[in-house]
């Protein structure tokens, strides 16, 4: 299974918001939903994906000198890119001074990945952390995955996922007893979870049920958006579940912020959450407090 490849767009290391203690984060590309808010929209498609800032952009025009199909042009007027002519290759990427074209996402083998995260096996035994990995969605490659983080738990670290549950019984099953700790994403309620993140909600659900019957250790990851599912009755969906699972040992509600408004204009895509304030702070404290009491579990905001 090691002669497996990985599509990712990034490994953070040294990472503390992903799992316990320090820890490195592998970002897998592509995702079965598409979010209207999603702060990563570069994780959307599994190949890799060409991202232009015109801010940085200084015209230089070396893009243009290896590019063989016309996807790029300077002028008088400034820098353009015909996207239609683009195909992929990463050409200009690599060679742009100030990166302002970049390549989203690459090709790694599963050792490259695990000799990366082990290079701080130290600083995960000190501090109870180890290796996440997140996306995207990690079950859209699920024998990579699986691969993945059945190595990272043969050299002795702890492994967490990050996931939105989107994905089938097999997958679940295949790779669950190479994972310690899941981030599982609660998105939306029923009524409107189709409409903003594509897929229907109760393979979700199923997919958490299973979890609590595999006896798998949760922390419920609950994105906050503005006039999406910042509702009185979500808040409550989410208390019921933290209650109705034993296996939930935390629930993390994620402040909305706008990153992605930019990461799709550099890909060339459709904004369709244009939102580009934040939630009141304090108003969610006071809600992290009130729903604490409800659900007997610690909430808090991540």
């Amino acid at each position: 299974m090691h002669d497996l490849t990985v599509q990712i767009f990034n490994i953070q290391r040294f990472s503390v918001d992903d799992g316990p203690g320090i820890r490195t984060t592998v970002f897998f590309k592509g995702c079965p939903l598409s979010c209207i808010w999603c702060h990563n929209p570069e994780s959307h498609r599994r190949e890799p994906e060409l991202m232009y800032n015109a801010q940085k952009c200084i015209g230089c025009g070396a893009c243009t000198t290896v590019c063989d199909h016309g996807g790029h042009a300077v002028s008088e007027a400034g820098h353009t890119l015909d996207r239609t002519n683009c195909i992929g290759c990463g050409a200009c990427a690599g060679i742009c001074p100030t990166k302002a074209v970049e390549m989203a996402g690459r090709e790694e083998s599963i050792e490259s990945i695990l000799k990366e995260v082990l290079a701080d096996k130290i600083f995960y035994e000190q501090s109870g952390g180890g290796m996440t990995v997140s996306g995207g969605e990690p079950l859209y490659q699920p024998a990579a995955v699986t691969a993945l983080c059945r190595a990272a738990k043969e050299a002795g670290l702890h492994v967490a996922m990050e996931t939105c549950g989107f994905a089938s019984e097999t997958v679940v099953r295949s790779i669950a007893p190479w994972v310690d700790l899941f981030l599982f994403d609660y998105k939306a309620p029923s009524d409107v979870h189709e409409s903003l993140t594509g897929v229907p909600q109760k393979p979700i659900l199923d997919t958490l049920a299973l979890l609590s019957a595999l006896g798998k250790d949760v922390i419920l990851r609950c994105p906050v958006i503005p006039g999406c599912n910042d509702t009185d009755g979500h808040f409550s969906d989410i208390v019921a579940l933290a209650k109705r699972y034993d296996n939930i040992r935390e629930v993390h509600l994620e402040p909305y912020h706008p990153l992605g408004i930019s990461k799709l204009e550099q890909l060339g895509r459709e904004v369709r959450y244009d939102n580009r304030s934040f939630l009141d702070a304090n108003a969610l404290q006071t809600r992290t407090e009130e729903m604490t009491q409800q659900c007997g579990k610690t909430v808090r905001i991540s």
